[in-house]
């Protein structure tokens, strides 16, 4: 069946207006996760595409061949979105689409380019503001097997300069929102410490054939950043002048709570886990232009030192902070001596605190919980911290039993508990000064979710994946937050 009629919802009377006039809402995908089409007009292999055609990488054995058929279906899903009140939508190109072997001095391949032209359009002919990731996980398999991908800074950092310009050129006149890589601590720690994620490399033989979960992420995250930065540089000098819009980075980021709040020793754990996880990254583009202290503590020289060159560049190299962020972690300090894999602060993150208390509800995927009041700390402590403005960009969660367009799936009360938490602490935080642009879902459509395949079930949209048209059933979310916004965005 299909949700047809609205969600009348009855937000608090306080917090209509809190949003300004222009605040961007809408929803977030990534190219892997949703638009199939993995090898049709002359995309190139990316890592993933390799990972998932690998026996026992994939949860449920899936690859992302068809994904949601966004490739297919975009005029439909645009339509789709206009109808869920939408005045933005936050998507990834990829790489391999455009030049398909990825390399400086590779082809270009213009029906990619086409694709993505004719996505831009339809979103601007709808009112629909484009967000444009330009990496979101899904390196040209090509580079990792010419030179290691971002393991080889010197190497990898061209080729990715090269793809920037190229889609700053063709895109850049109605793209006015760039984001260079989405959440590269999570592409760093999956792909290169734990090894579930392309390109799939660690310390653990039992899962991966080659890596070094003690060194490798922190040489890929370096790498990220110097390349991010340099991308900004060529923005901002040869295109911003003309084209006028703003380019930053998309970070992850839980929240973590002491889980004894009286422990001294939790209370700077959790400080400590925010940093490895949030700091790492945010700290050398809004802050001091370094890794934070704590890192270069436990990690020594296996973290890379920033030249004098590669600091002045980093560092003020965002117009927003980008932000992903779904749930909270209790967080307890450990004893002995850090793990030399260890990437988190030599900390326990634990499902309840000291006195018992659960981090949130469970949703149908382990690591993530409702948990909207640490969402609200989060933001207040980004905003103290750096002092830029934000942009979420991504937050959404899975519900369990979504396993058919039953009405009692489509009725996902559970999603809708956790937007209203969510958006509400949101605008909240606005209201107690913190300056927030924009608001993503994560997500549009039921997707293709890396490693778990299509067993997680983001979308405010069921995807019937077992139909060739992978047929479409908006969920009652969708409408709950088309409603809630209206309500929040001030009017002109």
């Amino acid at each position: 069946m299909t949700w047809t009629h609205t969600f009348n919802s009855s937000p608090d009377a306080d917090l209509k207006g809190a949003l300004r006039k222009d605040f961007h809402w809408g929803y977030a995908t990534a190219a892997a996760q949703v638009e199939g089409a993995w090898n049709k007009d002359g995309k190139g292999e990316s890592i993933w595409d390799k990972l998932c055609h690998t026996p026992g990488k994939v949860k449920d054995g899936s690859t992302n061949e068809d994904a949601a058929r966004s490739y297919d279906l975009y005029k439909e899903d645009v339509a789709l979105m206009k109808s869920y009140g939408v005045n933005a939508y936050r998507f990834s190109l990829a790489w391999s689409r455009i030049i398909p072997l990825g390399g400086a001095d590779d082809p270009i391949n213009e029906r990619g380019v086409q694709y993505y032209n004719e996505l831009i359009d339809e979103l601007l002919a709808n009112n629909i503001t484009p967000f444009v990731t330009l990496f979101h996980w899904d390196t040209p398999q090509a580079l990792e097997d010419r030179y290691g991908g971002m393991l080889n800074q010197e190497k990898y950092t061209p080729d990715f300069l090269r793809y920037a310009r190229v889609c700053f050129e063709r895109f850049g006149g109605r793209v006015k929102h760039w984001i260079t890589y989405n959440e590269p601590g999570v592409y760093t720690l999956a792909g290169y410490a734990a090894g579930v994620h392309a390109p799939g490399r660690s310390s653990f033989r039992d899962r991966n054939e080659e890596g070094d979960s003690s060194t490798e992420p922190f040489i890929v995250a370096h790498t990220e950043l110097v390349s991010h930065a340099k991308a900004v540089k060529i923005y901002r000098e040869e295109f911003k002048p003309t084209q006028k819009g703003v380019i930053g980075i998309t970070l992850h980021g839980n929240y973590s709570e002491p889980w004894d709040v009286n422990d001294p020793k939790d209370v700077a754990a959790a400080e400590r886990a925010r940093q490895f996880e949030i700091a790492w990254f945010a700290d050398p583009i809004y802050g001091s232009g370094d890794y934070p202290q704590c890192m270069r503590d436990q990690l020594g020289d296996r973290l890379p030192t920033f030249t004098e060159e590669e600091s002045t560049l980093v560092k003020g190299s965002s117009d927003f902070y980008g932000m992903n962020t779904y749930t909270t972690f209790f967080v307890k300090h450990l004893n002995e001596p850090a793990d030399i894999n260890d990437h988190k602060g030599n900390v326990e993150k634990l499902d309840t605190n000291s006195e018992g208390k659960s981090r949130g509800p469970e949703s149908d995927t382990y690591w993530l919980r409702t948990a909207p009041e640490g969402f609200g700390k989060l933001l207040r402590w980004v905003w103290n911290r750096y002092h830029v403005p934000i942009y979420m960009t991504e937050n959404g969660t899975t519900a369990k039993g979504e396993t058919a367009p039953t009405e009692d799936v489509l009725n996902d009360t559970f999603r809708i508990d956790f937007y209203n938490g969510y958006v509400r602490e949101l605008a909240q935080a606005v209201q107690d000064g913190v300056d927030i642009r924009s608001y993503f879902g994560w997500t549009f459509t039921d997707n293709w979710e890396w490693a778990a395949g299509y067993t997680d079930r983001f979308g405010v949209t069921y995807v019937d994946f077992d139909t060739p048209e992978k047929k479409r059933y908006p969920k009652r979310s969708a409408y709950f937050l088309r409603d809630y916004f209206k309500h929040l965005i001030a009017e002109d």
